[in-house]
């Protein structure tokens, strides 16, 4: 415990001194990872497609721009017993924005209501099979909270996600505990999955039965990531839809497990796999569109991707779920989930409250 508080010190003043890294705990494994670009600044890309035979922690949105860019971090230190603390902060670069504490519960049901009105009428009109309708809360940061507190918290809780911290000037600061795999593997053999259908966990056991409309939504993102492989001449092994845990609550998941060779490179795969119907919709390029013009906020890396990437060794990238960004005065929690023409309005508020919850539980 001793080792772990002066690892706390530390990794709270790398973020007040402006320093990249990122922190993250794959499933199962006992301690976490550290990487950190002491010198130079990250990179900064508007493309998914130009990650191609780069090496790194990527932090991807879900709409790569010029205000929001996908972020890599090259590491130089990779211990917390090696940091050097810079004698000042970093120079500050151009955040895509931080949150103030804002609406009010009512006022943020109220915006939810009118966004899950005008989604749920076109899938009703037949323009969409899926959307992913996703909103915010901002919370007031109470002032004894500790990034890294928070962040051993959830490595403690959340023993079958990924669970990562990462700093970037350009991207402020995100925690999360995601169950989602977007892209995974070494050495020619890839693993990615379908993850859809939400339920809570009831006693600690998983859920044996699942309705229409959670098993309908898994098959939709299924049935896109096996088109998507596909088109590109791979012939994935498929295992499940299986029940998992993610926390408190339990997911449909299919693991598609697949060969690769160099002449597909990671960028242009995770291109043509981001975003999945997990977190956008189907059609997707349509439903994409549809999300950016009427959810009404940006998701910023909410929904995006992140984990570190290396084509010539092991890659592990997660679909950035049950996450927060960490401002100075604000925590800013996201959540989301899958609507069909058959969603109904308090059912999907409240799994989005459940997903909230992940975060909260941890920044108190």
């Amino acid at each position: 415990m001793g080792e772990e508080t002066d690892y706390t010190r530390l990794i709270d003043e790398l973020i007040r001194r402006k320093c990249a890294f990122a922190m993250y705990r794959h499933p199962g494994e006992a301690a976490p990872h550290f990487v950190m670009q002491s010198s130079g600044t990250v990179r900064t890309l508007t493309q998914v497609e130009a990650l191609n035979e780069q090496k790194g922690f990527v932090i991807a949105p879900f709409r790569a721009s010029v205000e929001c860019p996908v972020v890599l971090i090259e590491p130089d230190v990779f211990s917390l017993d090696d940091v050097r603390l810079p004698v000042s902060p970093q120079p500050e670069q151009p955040l895509c924005g931080e949150a103030l504490p804002g609406e009010e519960g009512d006022a943020q049901l109220l915006h939810y209501t009118q966004c899950f009105e005008e989604f749920i009428d076109a899938l009703h009109k037949g323009e969409f099979d899926k959307l992913v309708l996703s909103r915010k809360q901002i919370l007031a940061r109470k002032a004894e909270f500790s990034p890294a507190v928070a962040f051993y918290k959830a490595c403690a809780k959340y023993i079958y996600s990924y669970v990562y911290m990462c700093y970037t000037p350009y991207t402020g600061l995100w925690l999360g505990s995601t169950p989602e795999i977007i892209l995974s593997g070494e050495q020619g053999a890839w693993h990615t999955m379908a993850l859809a259908a939400t339920q809570s966990v009831q006693n600690g056991e998983l859920p044996r039965e699942w309705s229409e409309k959670n098993r309908k939504e898994q098959a939709y993102v299924s049935a896109y990531i096996r088109e998507q492989l596909l088109s590109l001449g791979v012939t994935p092994q498929e295992e499940g839809p299986y029940a998992v845990f993610a926390g408190a609550l339990s997911h449909l998941r299919t693991d598609f497990r697949f060969s690769l060779s160099g002449s597909n490179p990671l960028g242009s795969l995770l291109n043509l796999l981001h975003p999945t119907p997990a977190v956008c919709g189907l059609p997707k390029e349509e439903a994409y569109r549809f999300i950016l013009d009427k959810e009404g906020y940006n998701r910023r890396y909410y929904s995006g991707f992140i984990g570190w990437m290396d084509p010539q060794g092991r890659t592990d990238l997660y679909v950035n779920l049950r996450c927060m960004e960490i401002g100075t005065n604000a925590l800013t929690l996201y959540a989301g989930g899958g609507l069909l023409a058959s969603s109904t309005l308090d059912d999907e508020w409240q799994e989005t409250e459940k997903k909230m919850q992940t975060m909260k539980i941890i920044s108190d």
